[in-house]
């Protein structure tokens, strides 16, 4: 199968090793991840979803408070791991923040008593599928990321420091770059043990 839709599907990967030189300017992403937003599907058609984009310093000032946050509950001589880790994010151009404004959940809990339990379920499963809409755009566009998730760690700090609304929930965070070193080839278990077709 090859299409289109499936090739960029397939470019998207976990890249590590990214660096700041990306191959879009910033413009570029920032309409990616706007793009993303706007048509990225989201139960009741609620729109809950939030996201923030950080370049330059704003990028590493996310990666030094998420390091200096680990410091404080890692142990000092399991530290040089996370230290590492923490270093090769900050080594990208960017991070994606993305958070799911539980204002909105709150209201559709209210709105919609009957489902009120599975809205918060529904909201997580809308963020996924933005955040693999942004991911593999960004891909498409030559550009490396991964997906992290440092919250609820940093979600304090993080909403303070950028003065974001209280509500909005701190659900991943996608550091992106320049592709330093691509990943090597993935491996699949067979198709035919994790789909199962009765016609």
């Amino acid at each position: 199968m090859s299409n289109n839709y499936f090739d960029a599907v397939k470019k998207r990967r976990s890249v590590y090793a990214i660096s700041k030189e990306l191959p879009v300017s910033a413009e570029k992403v920032q309409e990616i991840v706007e793009q993303a937003v706007l048509h990225s599907p989201s139960s009741f058609n609620s729109q809950s979803a939030r996201a923030v984009v950080l370049f330059g310093e704003q990028h590493d000032k996310l990666w030094d408070i998420t390091s200096n946050t680990l410091r404080q509950i890692v142990p000092t001589e399991q530290f040089e791991g996370t230290a590492q880790k923490m270093a090769a994010f900050k080594a990208g151009a960017g991070t994606v923040l993305f958070f799911e404004d539980q204002a909105v959940v709150e209201q559709l809990q209210t709105n919609f008593a009957a489902y009120a339990d599975n809205f918060p379920i529904w909201s997580n499963q809308s963020s996924g599928m933005l955040q693999h809409v942004v991911w593999t755009a960004l891909a498409e566009a030559g550009v490396g990321a991964s997906l992290q998730h440092y919250n609820p760690l940093i979600d304090e700090e993080v909403k303070s420091t950028w003065e974001l609304p209280a509500k909005w929930k701190l659900i991943a965070q996608m550091p992106f770059g320049g592709i330093v070193t691509a990943p090597g080839e993935k491996e699949f278990q067979p198709v035919e043990d994790r789909v199962k077709v009765f016609k």
